[in-house]
C-alpha cells in the first residue's frame, strides 16, 4: 500500500509546458482514481532524453532527495520508462516507481467487469510485465556453483517468463473466442438490420450518462476517469419511430498506452462497425480540442475516422464564459451543444441521430401474403407505412424503411411459402426486439 506519492512531469521544448502541466493535472486525476494521495507534483525541463533515468542524473538526485526528505514511497512519472530506466529509478530511489501506462492499467484491471475485459485487462498487463520480471526478482542473487550453473534468482526468472508468455497466449486464444462470439452477435444485429451508432469520446465526457438520459438504461455512471470499460448497447425510438441500436464504448485518453488500443480492439470495433458515430466532448474543459484530437487520432488508428459524425458538446451549464462557446460554435458550426443534466439540446441531438438514419431509407413496394400477418405487423413497427392495398390473397404495401430492412424483407418474399414466412418473421422480429 502506498500512501504518499510524487508526480513528475518532464518535457524537452519550453513550448511544452503547458501542455505538460495539463497531462500532469490529468495524471492526479488518475492516480486519485486509483485511492493513491498526491502529496506534490514536479515539472521538469531537460533539452535531451538520456538512456539512464529520461533525465539528467542532477535533476534525477534532486528529485530522489525531495522524495527522501518528504517520506513520499512512490513516485509516478507522466512519461513513459522504459524497463530498464524503471530499474534505475527504484535502485536509485529506494521506493517504487511506476509510469502513466502502470497507473491506466492498474484502474483498467480494477474496473473491467465482463469476461471480455478482464482478459483484454489481462493481456495487456502480462504485455507489460513481461520485460519487467527483473523488478520483482531483483532481491535473489546467484547462487551455487559449477560450470554453466544457474542462481536461484535467474531460474525463478525463466520460469515466470515461461508462465507470462503461457498466459499470454491462453489470453489470446480465449480473447478470439470472444471476438468470434461478438461477430456472430453483430452478424444477427444486421439481419435485423436496425441501425446503430457509437457514442465516443474522451473519458469523463459524459457517454455513459448520455445513453443513460436517452435509453433509461441502467449503466454505472460515476464522475471519475474510465469508470465504465465495458460495451452497453441498448435501443431508442427516434422521432420518426425508426428505432436505433445506441453503444457506449470505453472512453479515451492523452497518452493512451498502444497496447491497450490494441487489447481493446474488440471493445472498439463497436465504433468501426456503427453506421456513424457521436462525438461527444466536454465543452467545460480547457483542454477540449486536445482531446478532440486525441479522440481523432485513436478513431484513425481503428480505422474509423471516416465515419459519419455527430460532433457534440456536452456540460454547456458548466461553461462559466460565454466567450467559449461562441469560439466553438464558429469552429464547429454543425455542432450539437448539450447538457445531459439539464436536457437542453438532447432533442436537438436525437433529431440529428434520426436525420442520419433518415439518409439510408429508401421507399419500397410489398406484396405480403395475408398468410404473413406477423410479417405485415413487423414492418408497420419499423417502418412507415404510406400505403396500404387489399388485393385477393396479397397486402400491397408502399413503406420507407432502411435499406438493409427493405433487403430482409425482399429476401423473406421471394418465393417463400406461407410457413416458411412465418417462421422466417418470427426469427427476424425476435432479433430486432433483442437488438
Amino acid at each position: 500500500m502506498v500512501e504518499r506519492a510524487l508526480l513528475v512531469g518532464a518535457y524537452t521544448e519550453v513550448n511544452q509546458r503547458t501542455e505538460a502541466a495539463s497531462l500532469l493535472e490529468e495524471l492526479e486525476e488518475l492516480v486519485k482514481t486509483l485511492g493513491i494521495p498526491v502529496m506534490d507534483r514536479l515539472l521538469v525541463h531537460h533539452r535531451e532524453q538520456h538512456a539512464r533515468y529520461l533525465i539528467g542524473t542532477g535533476k534525477a538526485e534532486e528529485i530522489v532527495k525531495r522524495a527522501k526528505d518528504h517520506g513520499f514511497d512512490v513516485i509516478i512519472f507522466d512519461n513513459e520508462l522504459t524497463p530498464s530506466q524503471q530499474r534505475n529509478w527504484e535502485k536509485l530511489a529506494g521506493v517504487a516507481v511506476i509510469d502513466r501506462q502502470e497507473v491506466i492499467l492498474d484502474i483498467f484491471g480494477r474496473r473491467a467487469q465482463t469476461r471480455e475485459a478482464r482478459l483484454q485487462v489481462e493481456l495487456a498487463q502480462l504485455e507489460y510485465s513481461l520485460p519487467r520480471l527483473t523488478r520483482a526478482w531483483g532481491h535473489l542473487v546467484r547462487q551455487g556453483g559449477g560450470i554453466g550453473a544457474r542462481g536461484e534468482g535467474e531460474t525463478q526468472l525463466e520460469q515466470d517468463k515461461r508462465r507470462i508468455r503461457t498466459a499470454i497466449d491462453r489470453c489470446k486464444r480465449e480473447l478470439e473466442q470472444v471476438r468470434q462470439s461478438r461477430a456472430t452477435q453483430r452478424k444477427d444485429r444486421k439481419r435485423a438490420p436496425v441501425p446503430n451508432a457509437a457514442i465516443v469520446g474522451y473519458t469523463n465526457a459524459g457517454k455513459s450518462s448520455l445513453l443513460r438520459r436517452l435509453t433509461g438504461a441502467d449503466v454505472l455512471v460515476e464522475d471519475k476517469l474510465f469508470a465504465t470499460l465495458d460495451t452497453t448497447t441498448r435501443k431508442i425510438a427516434l422521432p420518426n419511430k425508426q428505432p436505433l441500436l445506441l453503444t457506449d464504448t470505453v472512453g479515451f485518453v492523452r497518452k493512451l498506452p498502444h497496447r491497450l488500443v490494441e487489447a481493446f480492439n474488440a471493445t472498439l470495433e463497436e465504433a468501426t462497425l456503427s453506421d456513424f458515430l457521436v462525438h461527444l466532448l466536454d465543452a467545460s474543459q480547457p483542454e477540449v480540442m486536445e482531446f478532440y484530437n486525441t479522440t481523432l487520432k485513436v478513431l484513425t488508428e481503428l480505422g474509423a475516422d471516416a465515419k459519419k459524425t455527430i460532433v457534440a458538446f456536452n456540460k454547456i451549464d458548466k461553461v462559466r464564459d460565454s466567450t467559449v462557446l461562441t469560439a466553438l460554435r464558429t469552429h464547429f458550426p454543425d455542432a450539437v451543444f448539450l447538457s445531459v443534466h439539464t436536457g437542453e439540446g438532447l432533442e436537438e441531438l436525437v433529431e440529428r441521430m434520426g436525420e442520419l438514419v433518415a439518409n439510408g431509407m429508401v421507399t419500397r413496394e410489398l406484396r405480403i401474403p395475408h398468410s404473413a400477418g406477423a410479417l405485415l405487423a413487423q414492418l408497420h413497427r419499423h417502418a412507415k407505412v404510406l400505403e396500404t392495398h387489399y388485393e385477393g390473397e396479397d397486402v400491397r404495401v408502399v413503406a420507407v424503411l432502411p435499406a438493409r430492412l427493405a433487403e430482409t424483407f425482399e429476401n423473406l418474399l421471394k418465393g417463400g411459402s406461407a410457413e416458411n414466412l412465418a417462421a422466417s418473421t418470427i426469427f427476424t422480429d425476435k432479433l430486432i426486439a433483442t437488438g
